[in-house]
């Protein structure tokens, strides 16, 4: 741990040094950063108020890219988080990507992207700083995370995009026991012939995608496979977005097994700003009375794009059902990146 944050210091002290020289077995560095700065006043319905102010993500990130082939690149990304109070310092990404392997068809090798919580944050839910997508998020599915250990292959075309992959299936963050192995998909249909472009607010685009994993013998899921599928749908245009999606889970260990859907839009009342809300619903299976149960979830704020570094967020977040304790929170969000 000591070793990753002195090397996280070290890349920031180089890099920001305005006489420093950098230098490189490549022709090009790129860092960047993304920062999620908050504060939260949290009311359960048993228990005291909180408040507290929060660190919650800082990504530090280099790309090397190589003389060969400019979009060939090795891209590592360092992740600080809190836990209990306390920052720590993890990998998120390391991985050597590779450019038309196949027609089309990059490939990410390393600790590499999954194929669909990348493309929902940058498709059709922009507030990471705020929330997770339902897939990850431990009061909605809670079945996957971000990153793992394996290879993604990444096809883009103007109407057709995908990613296919296959993983330890455990997670960045979570133990690998090497007893299983985890496919994992998502294939997308760009209506509007917009596959090929940077989704942006200022672009229309319309995509409906089928997604999902299928993951043997999962550590991190009670050492059961984890089957889960998905459909999601988005449609985005200068003035707003709106985005919906339903998962179902068919075979996994009885905390994980059901089906639930999330909807969430997006309004920009002006060029600085937005409306926001989302609704998550999560239903368990009625399998025993230990896992039955239901998980709800909704938020609605205000965004003010400061600068095109800085968004500030204001948003109200409420938590409940019969399967999780009910608690509502005021959040006040400093995006930021560089």
């Amino acid at each position: 741990m000591k070793k990753i944050i002195l090397s996280a210091v070290a890349i920031a002290t180089v890099a920001t040094a305005g006489e420093s020289v950098v230098k490189s077995h490549v022709p090009v560095l790129k860092f960047s950063g993304t920062h999620y700065l908050g504060f939260v006043n949290s009311s359960p319905d048993e228990g005291d108020s909180t408040n507290k102010f929060e660190t919650r993500r800082n990504y530090l990130q280099v790309k090397a890219y190589f003389k060969e082939n400019p979009k060939d690149y090795m891209r590592i990304t360092l992740d600080t988080h809190d836990k209990d109070g306390e920052s720590g310092v993890r990998l998120k990404y390391a991985y050597l990507y590779l450019d038309n392997v196949l027609p089309n068809t990059g490939v990410e090798f390393g600790q590499a992207h999954r194929p669909w919580i990348d493309y929902e944050e940058h498709n059709a839910w922009n507030y990471r700083s705020i929330s997770k997508v339902g897939v990850e998020e431990k009061n909605a599915g809670h079945l996957t995370n971000s990153a793992d250990r394996g290879v993604n292959f990444k096809t883009k075309t103007p109407y057709f995009s995908s990613e296919l992959g296959l993983f330890n299936g455990e997670g960045y963050h979570n133990e690998e026991d090497g007893q299983g192995l985890s496919g994992e998909w998502r294939l997308t249909g760009h209506i509007l012939g917009t596959g090929k472009k940077k989704a942006k607010k200022s672009l229309q685009y319309a995509n409906i995608s089928f997604f999902g994993q299928q993951n043997k013998e999962s550590n991190k899921h009670k050492n059961e496979d984890l089957n889960w599928m998905g459909v999601h749908a988005v449609y985005n245009q200068p003035e707003f977005l709106v985005a919906a999606q339903y998962i179902d889970v068919s075979d996994a260990h009885s905390d994980y097994k059901g089906s639930g859907y999330s909807v969430n839009g997006e309004y920009r009342v002006t060029d600085k700003y937005n409306l926001i809300g989302r609704y998550d619903y999560f239903d368990m299976d009625d399998n025993t009375d230990d896992y039955t149960g239901d998980k709800k979830r909704a938020l609605a704020g205000v965004t003010y794009k400061y600068n095109h570094n800085v968004e500030f967020i204001a948003n109200y977040l409420t938590e409940g059902g019969s399967k999780i304790a009910s608690n509502d929170s005021i959040m006040l969000t400093a995006q930021v990146e560089w």
